[in-house]
């Protein structure tokens, strides 16, 4: 009994000291493991194409006074928003370059109650094949600009008088061009021949002859010769700066007569989230005709719209 008792003893101290031993083995084959790098083939390495990314704004600011001595309204409530989409293929030769503007802001206060403060749908595609030298490329580029709500002038003493609307109006271009870009920050493109479309899909602002249309009409066509710069950097660690300029001179009618169409974006980084925002817009186009004080058409004259606020900002890029 003695001696079967032993030889069961000694075959269970075999067994375990055999597990531990061949435990003892993998726990150090799997750390061995963890500790080894892992080397990449290049040719398994396919680089990334698309360089896409955005920011996202929104400015809230609101007021309230209640016997007040130094007068004011007694309400008052603003918002702005703004999206910035970006999508940039390069890859060999070919490059093309997408970016979307959108924005729209509202103001409320007891007297005026409410207006829009800032509208903008714009769309920019532009693609390029390498030619000769090393930044240069030949292409085409596309561009589609509209609002999203009716706007209104607002004449002293008088009701307030429509114009403009979705679709109305919309300004689509078509280009081929010749581009100097030597990185995705700065870009110029050139393009002697230029097809330009105006559209205004409101029937009274058409019957007018609204934005240069004909009167009854829903669209104009112009050719001529187009410019576009575009520009972005980062003026120091926390504050970016993003520009844009087109010039368009149509052949058909008072060439000498340039439209200019110009964006900037001042952005200053206070916190992770949030952010100090200024914008300065101007427009010139020389079939707009603007509305003076008392509701009367005047002739074209440059158009500003500056907005500076403090609100939640994010950015994203792959």
């Amino acid at each position: 009994m003695k001696k079967n008792l032993w030889s069961v003893l000694l075959c269970s101290t075999l067994f375990v000291s055999t597990a531990v031993i061949a435990q003892d083995a993998t726990v150090k084959e799997m750390k061995d493991a963890s500790g080894k790098t892992i080397e990449k083939d290049p040719n398994d390495t396919i680089p990334s194409v698309w360089k896409k990314g955005g920011l996202l704004s929104l400015n809230v600011n609101q007021g309230s006074l209640s016997n007040w001595a130094a007068g004011g309204d007694r309400a008052s409530l603003s918002i702005a928003s703004l999206v910035n989409l970006y999508a940039f293929y390069k890859k060999d030769k070919h490059i093309w370059d997408n970016n979307l503007d959108l924005a729209y802001g509202i103001v409320s206060t007891t007297s005026l109650g409410t207006r829009k403060s800032d509208d903008r749908f714009d769309f920019l595609s532009k693609y390029g094949y390498q030619i000769g030298q090393k930044h240069w490329y030949v292409g085409a580029l596309f561009n589609f600009r509209t609002q999203f709500a009716k706007g209104y002038s607002y004449p002293e003493d008088k009701s307030k008088v429509q114009t403009s609307d979705f679709f109305a109006p919309a300004y689509v271009l078509l280009s081929p061009n010749l581009t100097y870009q030597p990185s995705d920050n700065f870009s110029v493109s050139l393009s002697p021949a230029t097809a330009r479309w105006t559209i205004v899909a409101h029937d009274s602002l058409s019957s007018v002859g609204a934005f240069g249309v004909d009167p009854g009409k829903k669209a104009k066509t112009e050719f001529g010769a187009f410019a576009s710069v575009n520009y972005k950097t980062k003026l120091g660690e926390n504050i970016a700066y993003q520009g844009r300029l087109d010039l368009f001179s149509n052949y058909l009618h008072n060439p000498q007569n340039i439209d200019l169409y110009l964006t900037n974006v001042l952005l200053l980084k206070v916190t992770k989230y949030i952010t100090v925002n200024f914008s300065l817009d101007m427009i010139y186009d020389d079939d707009v005709k603007t509305i003076d004080k008392d509701g009367n058409a005047a002739g074209p004259k440059p158009q500003l719209k500056q907005l500076m606020g403090i609100g939640l900002a994010y950015r994203f890029k792959n």
